[in-house]
């Protein structure tokens, strides 16, 4: 039997659900009336049923005293769960956000197509809401600020996020002066895109000391637990830390095995039981003795094997290549050269052109590929064919001032449902590259949509495809598409794939870069930058290219400049 308490709620959520929806102000009005009247009275609602009595409540009417009277009977209330289904599940996460109202929720879906709270903040960090009636620039800021606090007790958290409070943690524990060695370990070590929890791992002689100065951290929330080997606390962050303290002698056994992960420990004990060998977090044991090992690298080698870069720990086949020596030499950070996949306030970045590239510039690159949206992307800004002849004049006035560093003139082209790309032949033959994108119609089968980028692919102005399977981390999943089959396209066609870098993105997936990788396809690690922050954002696509087994020649952005002037002519 359903309480009062139940059914006023069902008709609270009604009254949200109709705003959501766009309904009429006065309908909504109607069941939020009816909540609160239903609070005044003391007289039975079952009662009432029976007595077909409901509507002589002031404020429920005949139609509200229907689906009561269904709801009161039946346990369910159909036209509610029309309603509730008719909702995005993302809109009502979405309430929780200070200052973020049903009519306003409802507009951005109208406008923006936004359904839940990661696509909401990766609308804001694209400026989607400073030109949309009724928002602005504060009212983005202020949901941003919402966001940030919506999230503080979300279970996981983007790779950018928890690595940028790892790192400031971790410079706080070593100004402990009796930590002989400190390494952050687990999942943030491994460079994984979403992270759970921060794992440090430190060797000490005096692990009581250490331990008292990690639970005396300004930015520490609460302590869940404390001892000589583990202390765990909450930061005001809400992302939990866990500090293990080893002695100095435990220490390479132990950063291998709290770095993870655990396919690829489990992997490693097998081997080192095949070699009569036992390991485990304290040590690599030839029946009583320990075989001493100064570090992760000796580690490996008394096992036969090439050393492991931590990004790589995942069993995915990095063992069987360590025995033979065939690891790649991953790519690092100094060795981008450049980088594609950049907006300005032409469209929906928040920088002027020149800003962008100086700053590029200044990070030490050689040269920058502008790729503000097309003329489909209207509510970004899409380009008009005036847009083009104004930005293109600029550049070209730009490339005279900040010579040597040069800027390429690329276009981020809608990919239409079709599969043809936004704009006609001549006026694409007027970029340097263009970077296509999928920016809408994510409902499509895998059958639909693996033709609609494999025909992007096939048009010789495509130069690489961005953000290939559209997902946002935590927020909104990867449509449907056949990745080997398009990965396979692109290589059957010269055409590179993109590992977005940005941090709610990571796209391609690094599963996928190993298969890109074995295919001969070029992968451009792009910011997908739209103020100068962003630009800095490349370095967590490394990470993931790591993971993925690239090696600098594997990279598009990689390329000198006079090595990329020539791949991008000769791919025209």
């Amino acid at each position: 039997m359903l309480t009062k308490e139940t059914v006023i709620q069902v008709l609270e959520e009604i009254a949200v659900l109709l705003e959501l929806t766009g309904e009429n102000p006065f309908k909504s009005r109607a069941y939020q009336n009816a909540a609160r009247n239903l609070e005044k009275i003391d007289t039975d609602l079952n009662e009432l049923v029976e007595k077909n009595k409901l509507s002589e409540i002031e404020g429920i009417g005949e139609a509200i005293s229907k689906k009561l009277s269904e709801l009161m009977q039946t346990g369910k209330l159909e036209y509610y769960e029309k309603l509730k289904a008719s909702v995005p599940p993302g809109h009502l996460e979405m309430l929780r956000i200070p200052g973020l109202g049903p009519k306003k929720i409802h507009t951005l879906y109208e406008q923006l197509g936004i359904k839940d709270v990661g696509e909401l903040e990766y609308a804001c960090l694209e400026n989607r809401l400073v030109e949309l009636k009724g928002f602005g620039k504060k009212t983005q800021d202020n949901i941003l600020a919402g966001i940030a606090k919506f999230k503080v007790y979300k279970e996981r958290r983007l790779y950018a996020e928890v690595a940028a409070e790892a790192d400031v943690l971790l410079n706080y524990l070593k100004k402990e002066k009796n930590i002989l060695s400190i390494s952050i370990a687990g999942s943030l070590r491994r460079g994984n895109e979403t992270i759970k929890d921060i794992d440090i791992l430190a060797a000490t002689k005096n692990p009581e000391k250490l331990a008292g100065h990690f639970t005396s951290y300004k930015q520490m929330e609460s302590v869940i637990a404390s001892g000589e080997t583990k202390v765990s606390v909450v930061l005001e962050s809400g992302i939990n830390a866990d500090l293990r303290i080893v002695t100095p002698d435990e220490y390479s056994y132990a950063l291998h095995h709290f770095t993870g992960s655990k396919e690829h420990n489990t992997a490693m004990r097998g081997r080192a039981k095949d070699m009569g060998l036992k390991m485990n977090e304290y040590g690599l044991f030839r029946g009583e003795k320990n075989i001493k090992c100064k570090n992760e690298e000796e580690l490996f080698a008394a096992l036969g094997l090439q050393f492991i870069e931590p990004e790589l720990r995942e069993n995915m086949g990095e063992i069987q290549a360590a025995e033979k020596n065939e690891l790649p030499k991953l790519v690092e950070e100094k060795d981008v050269r450049g980088i594609f996949h950049v907006h300005t306030n032409f469209s929906d970045g928040g920088e002027s052109l020149e800003n962008m590239a100086q700053a590029a510039k200044k990070m030490g690159l050689a040269y920058i590929g502008i790729s503000d949206h097309s003329r489909s992307a209207a509510y970004a800004g899409g380009l008009k064919e005036d847009d083009i002849k104004k930005q293109h004049e600029l550049i070209d006035e730009l490339n005279k001032k900040l010579k040597p560093f040069h800027i390429f003139k690329g276009i981020e082209s809608d990919i239409l449902p079709d599969g043809s790309l936004d704009y006609d032949a001549k006026t694409l033959e007027r970029f340097d590259f263009v970077i296509a994108a999928v920016h809408s119609n994510f409902n499509m089968s895998v059958a639909d949509m693996t033709a609609r980028l494999t025909k992007a692919l096939q048009n010789k102005y495509t130069t690489m495809l961005a953000h290939p399977t559209g997902r946002l981390l935590l927020s909104r999943e990867p449509y449907a598409v056949n990745m080997e089959k398009i990965i396979e396209t692109a290589a059957k066609f010269g055409k590179a794939i993109e590992l977005n870098a940005n941090a709610h993105r990571l796209d391609l997936d690094w599963r996928h870069c190993i298969y890109a990788k074995r295919k001969g396809v070029k992968i451009a690690i792009n910011p997908d930058a739209h103020q100068i922050a962003g630009l800095h954002d490349v370095s967590f696509g490394i990470k993931i290219a790591r993971k993925g087994w690239l090696s600098k020649e594997d990279c598009l952005n990689c390329m000198d400049l006079q090595k990329i002037k020539e791949y991008l002519i000769k791919k025209r």
